[in-house]
């Protein structure tokens, strides 16, 4: 077994002086197909920490990798509540609507990882693999939009995870929002890597022609080979080009994301995605650079150690450019743009891409229209949970 496959650890740290030195070795972690996460990091609440340690009975690297494929397990759940509302300045909506908890596109850099951790999950792989579907949202939809005291705002859809992530084709928990607020003639704005969402045109399209509908995609990079292990079960970059141009001809205002400006990983390609997307039909564009909370460090750093471990270095030296010498800032003047020299030359060269290929600022949701909205034709009654009995009977 190499060494240099792993880091060796103190007998002593794990409590065994009998055990010979060379036997104990902590296995490092390893990229597995189809998935962004290398592992399962411990979530920031947990009162354990499990390591992993190969006791030299596994197989030696030149073997075949006898790991089985990690499968996606999807819970469905009854939601009390389906609009989330925030007021953070540097978000240009202020309600949501996200369908399920975590997402299988398993894009090593989402900011909505550490979310899993409230739920007792790891933000690695449990992420991107043990799903919640909230199959009652249209429902709850409903009964929310319904009350008296409710006031129509654009609802972004899908912010914190993709709303048409794979298992959106059987389970059209989005679509069957959708269709309440095209019934009830109700703003919303939509971002998704997904082309799944073609399937909705004919929802999105007279929403459209009404300014109630407005989609970004997002395209993080052209290269597919960088694609395939950031963000792993998204669609690919060539396959989102087409899905910009088939919304752009359905006559729905369509603009590209690019997101998030990974330093030296796809910085380089700031230009080429808008000239791509500009080509495609998309009218507006923005930007946002990496984030890096809580737990989304040190996955993304392990991420980059295993896939680019020649530039890891260079790409946390640039990132603490850009966040006053920390891996990450919460400041919410800064924290979607960075700050600083290399920040500000990204927010130049973007620009100047707007000017180049004829894109305007990112469309915000504001400019869509809430006057036209009427309460929903048809309330349910509250769906009951199977879970838990009431002690009181």
């Amino acid at each position: 077994m190499a060494a240099d496959d792993h880091d060796y650890v103190d007998p002593e740290s794990i409590g065994s002086e009998s055990i010979d030195p060379e036997l104990w070795i902590v296995a490092k972690p390893q990229a597995q197909k189809g998935r962004g996460a290398a592992s399962n990091i411990a979530g920031r609440f947990e009162t354990q920490l499990i390591e992993t340690v190969d006791d030299g009975w596994q197989p030696h690297e030149d073997d075949t990798d006898i790991r089985p494929a990690l499968k996606t397990h999807v819970t469905p759940e009854l939601a009390k509540s389906i609009l989330s509302r925030n007021q953070s300045p540097d978000i240009p909506f202020s309600v949501s609507i996200n369908p399920y908890r975590g997402c299988e596109h398993g894009c090593v850099y989402c900011f909505a990882r550490p979310t899993h951790a409230y739920l007792g999950l790891s933000p690695g792989l449990d992420f991107e693999t043990r799903l919640y579907a909230k199959t009652n949202a249209a429902d709850v939809l409903r009964r929310e939009l319904a009350q008296q005291n409710y006031q129509p705002s654009p609802i972004a859809f899908g912010v914190n995870t993709d709303a048409y992530q794979p298992c959106e084709r059987e389970l059209n928990i989005t679509r069957q929002c959708l269709e309440v607020f095209h019934e009830c003639d109700h703003p919303v704005g939509m971002i998704t890597k997904s082309a799944l969402i073609e399937r909705d045109i004919d929802l999105l399209q007279p929403m459209a022609q009404k300014n109630l509908a407005a989609v970004a995609i997002t395209i993080t990079t052209l290269d597919h080979s960088i694609a395939r292990i950031l963000e792993p079960r998204a669609a690919s970059p060539t396959r989102r080009l087409q899905t910009i141009e088939r919304l752009a001809n359905a006559g729905i205002p369509t603009m590209v994301s690019v997101a998030p400006i990974i330093p030296f990983i796809t910085e380089q390609e700031i230009e080429r995605v808008l000239k791509a997307a500009a080509d495609a039909g998309a009218t507006a564009a923005g930007y946002t650079v990496l984030r890096l909370p809580w737990e989304i460090n040190p996955l993304f750093q392990e991420w980059l150690q295993i896939h680019f471990p020649e530039r890891a270095a260079r790409v946390m030296n640039r990132i603490r450019d850009m966040r006053g010498g920390k891996d990450y800032d919460a400041n919410f003047a800064t924290r979607m743009r960075g700050e600083g020299l290399w920040a500000d030359m990204i927010r130049q060269r973007f620009l100047k891409g707007l000017k180049r290929y004829g894109l305007d600022k990112s469309r915000r949701y504001g400019e869509l229209d809430c006057t036209q909205f009427r309460k929903p034709l048809h309330i349910p009654a509250t769906q009951k949970s199977d879970g838990q009995m009431d002690i009181f009977g």
